[in-house]
């Protein structure tokens, strides 16, 4: 199961992911990077077919800067994302002998970023098509993405909009971590990345573990007050 998300703060954009593959031709899982530099200025993640993905971080490495500069971001990730996808479609063998679940070449593909005082969150789908969710303030894709929404419902009333990129780092690790524990298919290392004015910053292992501090901080407290509410 692949989870990659992201959410939208007063001074920017948060976006994260878990790292396991799951192949189910082979019945197994493995520990895999899923989330990516796009520049200096954005980060993107994706879920599906592994071969599709490669080929997209090739890509956007060589085309970044092509790409953030465009005036339309989605339409310029949507020109680079579309070639790969059809030679993937066009060159599928989807009956191969003695392996029924090959799985297939599709692939969704998350961008967020900032510019211009202004987040951004974009995605492709396999169809080729644009998702804008800047405005919704938060997304997820992967085959986790539906409890994603469910946890970030459940966030909701700490109105993440409305609050600083730190606090939104601890949010989105809140999610990841809530995820591990309901579903053997996610699992750390975890990934994330905070997108303000000043740039893209992809959280180092010892600054994941330090936010994994704030979070039992967090929910401590929260314990503490419903202790004194209800108890």
């Amino acid at each position: 199961m692949t989870v990659v998300l992201a959410t939208v703060c007063r001074d920017g954009v948060v976006i994260g992911s878990d790292s396991q593959i799951t192949d189910k031709g082979r019945g197994m899982t493995y520990p895999a990077q899923k989330l990516h530099p796009l520049g200096e200025s954005a980060a993107w993640g994706g879920s599906g077919a592994r071969s599709v993905l490669t080929d997209v971080e090739r890509c956007f490495n060589e085309n970044s800067a092509t790409i953030l500069e465009s005036p339309d971001i989605g339409r310029a990730l949507q020109a680079q994302v579309l070639p790969i996808l059809h030679h993937h479609y066009e060159t599928f063998i989807s009956d191969v002998p003695g392996d029924e679940d090959n799985g297939t070449p599709a692939a969704y593909v998350m961008a967020a970023g900032w510019r211009d005082g202004e987040p951004w969150i974009l995605e492709i789908t396999p169809s080729g098509m644009i998702g804008h969710y800047a405005d919704i303030g938060f997304h997820a894709i992967g085959s986790g993405a539906a409890m994603a929404q469910q946890a970030g419902s459940l966030l909701s009333h700490f109105l993440l909009a409305d609050r600083s990129v730190h606090f939104g780092c601890a949010a989105v690790l809140r999610v990841l971590q809530a995820l591990d524990l309901t579903s053997a298919s996610v699992g750390k290392p975890f990934s994330l990345c905070r997108i303000d004015a000043e740039g893209a910053h992809h959280l180092s292992d010892k600054e994941i573990e330090d936010l994994g501090n704030v979070v039992s901080k967090w929910e401590k407290a929260e314990q503490a007050v419903i202790a004194k509410m209800f108890d």
